[in-house]
């Protein structure tokens, strides 16, 4: 199986959406654990790296195409 490639700043779907209906997130921190915000609430949760990998679905949209 191929490693999903995400940047920050990167748009990226999730396999289960947040409680507010949206799941579409903007990546804003990277490292160890890695920060996402909501696109549509604006909340931010801190997840680690392994969890984050496993809940990815694909990435929508990356920096570079911004």
């Amino acid at each position: 199986m191929e490693e999903k490639q995400f940047d920050l700043h990167d748009i990226v779907e999730m396999k289960k959406p947040h409680p507010c209906g949206e799941n579409r997130w903007k990546i804003i921190r990277m490292g160890a654990d890695i920060r996402i915000k909501c696109i549509g609430c604006n909340r931010s949760v801190l997840i680690p790296r392994s969890k984050f990998v496993k809940r990815l679905k694909r990435v929508i949209s990356t920096e570079n195409e911004n």
